[in-house]
């Protein structure tokens, strides 16, 4: 799973110094600023905490695309958390139309409208707005960001399936060997190994993303998101997400994977081959635990 919330952190940040920089751009803060999902049925959002859904894809835009990244970020403006979930894709769900299906054969189905409605129906977890991130874009922004690259310790050598060799070690990596680190996944972790690569990745380049100081990267970085990034998000949300990470008030993300430990199996189906039995009254309890007991609904 490729790390979304890292890219769209950077362009929160981005667009909120640009908003700062440029006067006059404010009189469109209420328009979406980018979207093709034009189906997408969001929920209402009438008390201010919202949840985004965000997916990391090949080939955005799409309808067969498939997606590696299956992430909801929930941001509180009263308490000026963000939270992120990160939804195994091989979980056995409950597809609307589809019957029984591995969570992520919901987008290549019916994009990130079926996407949304199958989170709703199966954890109760209602989404307001979606960005779709392409990979593409995640090795730019990384060039763009950090040219000198980032530093991991790689605990075994990775190649199968992510188009680049990485060694044992410790390594210094630009956006596509990055991007390879954290969506290799052919290890004795499987997804579960991803999702750690990530979190780890998430921390580093948003710690990057909010020391951004230069506006010179700025128009750039912009232009960049405004074409691997498509989003149904007002600009006022954005905004406000972006003046919360860029001071620092949303610095800390607190993190949760569903399925938790303990709460499924792994499991073969005739069908669908290797594929995670959830408890699903479990997860929906640790969901709602997560976001400090508030049922989805009250933001509905």
């Amino acid at each position: 799973m490729l790390g979304a919330l890292v890219l769209f952190s950077i362009f929160l940040v981005g667009l909120m110094q640009i908003f700062q920089y440029i006067e006059g751009t404010i009189q469109t803060i209420n328009q979406p600023l980018k979207a093709k999902g034009t189906d997408f049925q969001g929920e209402k959002n009438k008390l201010g905490a919202v949840n985004v859904l965000l997916l990391g894809s090949d080939t955005r835009g799409e309808k067969q695309a498939r997606t590696d990244t299956i992430m909801v970020a929930h941001y509180d403006p009263e308490t000026h958390k963000i939270k992120l979930i990160s939804l195994m894709r091989d979980m056995l769900v409950s597809v609307p139309g589809y019957g029984q299906q591995k969570l992520n054969a919901a987008y290549s189905f019916g994009g990130a409208e079926l996407l949304r409605e199958t989170i709703k129906e199966n954890f109760g977890l209602g989404i307001h707005y979606y960005a779709i991130i392409d990979f593409k874009g995640f090795e730019k922004v990384v060039d763009l960001l950090v040219p000198d690259g980032i530093k991991v310790d790689i605990p075994y050598e990775m190649s199968y399936g992510i188009e680049t060799k990485l060694e044992e070690g410790e390594q210094i990596l630009h956006g596509k060997e990055l991007l390879g680190y954290v969506r290799f996944r052919h290890d004795r972790l499987s997804d579960f190994g991803r999702i750690q690569r990530q979190q780890e990745v998430i921390s580093k380049l948003t710690d990057e993303a909010v020391s951004l100081q230069s506006v010179v990267k700025l128009p750039k970085l912009l232009s960049l998101m405004n074409t691997y990034i498509d989003t149904n998000m007002d600009r006022s949300t954005i905004l406000a997400i972006g003046k919360d990470v860029l001071t620092s008030k949303s610095r800390n993300i607190e993190t949760l994977r569903i399925p938790e430990d303990g709460s499924f199996e792994n499991k073969r189906d005739e069908d669908l081959g290797a594929v995670l039995d959830v408890d699903f009254d479990e997860n929906i309890e640790a969901l709602k635990s997560f976001l400090d007991g508030k049922s989805v609904a009250q933001n509905e």
